[in-house]
């Protein structure tokens, strides 16, 4: 995915929407109806934007939504992709670039995914402080564009300390509590063995998913900030491991979102 075709992304997109977005939103498993909460001035299906792939999981719609949240400007994707569907990372991560050109400096991400720590429960929100990549992959790897981004982007602060800060304080403020921790990203597609959730949570992590890690890396390249949200769909204890399924992770997500929206549009307001 190249510059020329980020640009005509974006000006497909704008030749339907005039706004002036300061912060994209990735809306993840289960937490589509966030969109619900955007007042929407123009809803384009991934189809009709050139170079977008679509996608394939059933509980992505599979939509880009412009319009206002919280008083401000936002474009969000109702349904993400995945390396697991058999897209390239810089084709999963293309969205993060054509958000850039649009004129976002934020990107706030959310996803469901399992739990490592046991001081979690399922139907808990965890607000992301850290990463680890084992998707096995990296969507800057190939030639740099300077255009886009320096060759080496630090990770040193991956997800922006001052919107954790804030998110925590309108966690406080609503009296919702939220977990903070690690979230690791594996390729997929399916769940884990015990002998990984194990290593998983030796190694430092504190949930696992599928997906995320590429975005806000490409987003830290872009000069974005990030701010991570983390649905803790199921419980991944590797010695009180019981088996799960797409519709329970569902339901569970469905119970999240309602925190969620309150989070995601209250934090974007005190932006």
């Amino acid at each position: 995915m190249n510059y020329y075709q980020i640009q005509e992304a974006a000006l497909a997109i704008r030749s339907v929407w005039k706004g002036q977005p300061r912060v994209g939103i990735i809306l993840g498993t289960g937490l589509g109806a966030l969109a619900e909460d955007i007042q929407a001035e123009a809803t384009i299906p991934y189809g009709q934007i050139p170079h977008f792939p679509t996608s394939t999981v059933q509980s992505h719609a599979g939509r880009l939504v412009c319009g206002t949240l919280g008083g401000k400007s936002v474009v969000a994707m109702e349904g993400r992709f995945h390396f697991y569907e058999g897209y390239k990372l810089q084709q999963v991560t293309f969205p993060v670039r054509v958000m850039k050109a649009l004129g976002c400096d934020t990107l706030i991400v959310s996803n469901a995914c399992g739990g490592l720590n046991p001081q979690y429960s399922k139907g808990d929100i965890m607000v992301i402080e850290d990463h680890i990549n084992l998707i096995g992959d990296n969507p800057l790897i190939g030639k740099n564009d300077d255009r886009l981004g320096v060759r080496f982007p630090d990770m040193c602060h991956a997800y922006d300390p001052e919107l954790l800060k804030l998110a925590k304080q309108v966690a406080i403020d609503e009296k919702m509590p939220v977990q903070q921790g690690v979230y690791v990203a594996v390729a997929g597609p399916n769940l884990e063995t015990r002998a990984e959730y194990r290593f998983l949570r030796t190694i430092g992590a504190d949930v696992v998913g599928m997906s995320t890690v590429p975005e806000v890396i490409v987003a830290v390249h872009s000069g974005m900030k990030s701010l991570g949200f983390s649905a803790i769909t199921d419980m991944c204890l590797p010695d009180a491991l019981e088996p799960t399924s797409l519709p329970e992770i569902l339901a569970v997500a469905a119970e999240c979102e309602k925190k969620l929206r309150v989070l995601v549009r209250k934090v974007v307001e005190r932006m």
